[in-house]
C-alpha cells in the first residue's frame, strides 16, 4: 500500500531563533506519520510539514507548536 503524503505551511507568529525552530521541527519530526520538517531562514514563521493525512490530522501539528508555547496557525498552499 502506498502512503499517501501531502504538505502544509505552519505559521508561527511568535520571532523565533534558529534554535527554536530547530526545536520545533525536531518535535514535529517525532510524530509517526511526518515524513519531513523544514523552513529556512529568510521566513522564519514559516514551517513546511510533509505528513500522512491519512494516519494524523493537519490540526495536530498546530496542536504541537501550541504545546510548546507558540501561536500557530495552518496556511494553505
Amino acid at each position: 500500500m502506498e502512503s499517501k503524503m501531502v504538505d502544509v505551511m505552519l505559521h508561527i507568529d511568535e520571532r523565533t531563533s534558529s534554535d527554536q525552530r530547530d526545536g520545533l521541527r525536531d518535535r514535529l519530526l517525532q510524530l509517526d506519520s511526518v515524513m519531513a520538517a523544514d523552513y529556512r531562514d529568510n521566513q522564519p514563521h514559516l514551517i513546511i510539514v510533509e505528513y500522512n493525512p491519512d494516519q494524523i490530522a493537519s490540526q495536530r501539528l498546530v496542536e504541537v507548536a501550541r504545546e510548546n508555547g507558540y501561536h500557530a496557525e495552518l496556511v494553505g498552499m
